[in-house]
């Protein structure tokens, strides 16, 4: 079974700082890639930035120079650094990764249960 836990969620004014973690835990043979989507009250779920397993990067343009993704691959591990934050950022943000488990021969999508940034103007 593998788990995607998030941490680091919170409140914070605007123009400060948040560090996400996303551990990925259980049978686990590869992680091709680690993301981070995040979706706001009455709003779909968005795309933040994506990290692959070789360190290519790709990031909304909103969040463009103000949020950073890195990944620590011997840890399954997967942080977005997020620098002068709006009130616009305030949503709930999902951690993903698409993985291939210790059972299988297939990649599949897996998703963490959430973590709460909000950030007061």
């Amino acid at each position: 079974q593998v788990q995607l836990v998030e941490s680091g969620g919170g409140l914070v004014q605007a123009g400060g700082s948040l560090r996400l973690s996303c551990a990925a835990s259980g049978s686990i043979f590869s992680i091709n890639v680690m993301g981070w989507y995040r979706q706001a009250p009455g709003k779909q779920r968005d795309l933040v930035a994506t990290i692959t397993s070789g360190g290519t990067t790709m990031y909304a343009d909103s969040v463009k120079g103000r949020f950073t993704i890195s990944r620590d691959n011997a840890q399954n591990t997967a942080y977005l650094q997020m620098n002068s934050l709006k009130p616009e950022d305030t949503a709930v943000y999902y951690c993903n990764a698409i993985l291939r488990s210790g059972t299988s021969v297939y990649t599949y999508a897996y998703w963490g249960q959430g973590t709460q940034v909000t950030v007061s103007s």
